[in-house]
């Protein structure tokens, strides 16, 4: 199974969530950057405002693919302490590391925004949507931030991910839509037909207008 483009992913979800159509006080939260062209099409079809939450992923050290946890722009984290045991990596270094991407986190927030408030989260129905999970860092990171925030109930939805990172999802939400698991699991962009990378002018044009961008060959 193979999605289009990220707007097409967000489009197969809406009938999935279909319950929460027009639901007052619901909000829909894109990860950036390709999260939020999905989220986009979760909120368009749901008729349900959009905002962002901009978690980052904190990287081993000579591997800053492998995820050792999280933080967001609120500098609140999710840390893969057994992971980082293993592999012995020093305080100095997680607190580096928690500083410089809590800083880029609050950086591309405001971007993003340009200007205008966060949504209130307080009492609210949370929708946060991705274009796909792999180990799930920072998605657990935004469930933390948003449950700071005061939401009422939390779902995530998103295209595809591995089923164990879904079993973990699902013991901090209320509900996890995820219409894809497969067996063979590398990354998420094999799941797509078309994975390019999404600018940051992409995401602060859909959360300004709520639209699909212009040029879906990019998102």
């Amino acid at each position: 199974m193979k999605y289009k483009n990220r707007f097409d992913a967000g489009q197969k979800l809406v009938p999935l969530l279909k319950k929460y159509k027009k639901l007052p006080n619901a909000i829909v939260l894109g990860l950036p950057r390709g999260g939020v062209v999905t989220a986009a099409a979760v909120a368009k079809g749901l008729e349900l405002p959009l905002d962002v939450t901009c978690p980052r992923k904190l990287g081993a050290p000579f591997n800053p693919e492998l995820a050792i946890g999280a933080v967001t722009e609120s500098g609140e984290g999710v840390f893969n302490t057994g992971l980082i045991e293993q592999l012995g990596i020093p305080e100095g270094y997680l607190q580096k590391e928690i500083d410089a991407e809590t800083k880029q986190a609050k950086r591309r927030v405001m971007l993003y925004r340009q200007g205008r408030p966060p949504l209130d989260l307080e009492g609210k129905t949370v929708i946060i949507v991705d274009d796909g999970l792999a180990t799930g860092a920072t998605m657990k990171a935004a469930i933390k931030s948003v449950q700071n925030a005061g939401a009422d109930q939390i779902i995530v939805a998103v295209p595809v991910a591995p089923q164990d990172t879904v079993d973990e999802i699902k013991t901090e939400v209320e509900e996890v839509v995820c219409p894809y698991t497969p067996p063979f699991f590398q990354a998420v962009g094999q799941f797509y037909e078309n994975f390019d990378q999404t600018e940051d002018e992409d995401v602060i044009a859909l959360l300004k207008a709520g639209e699909e961008p212009p040029l879906q060959g990019s998102s």
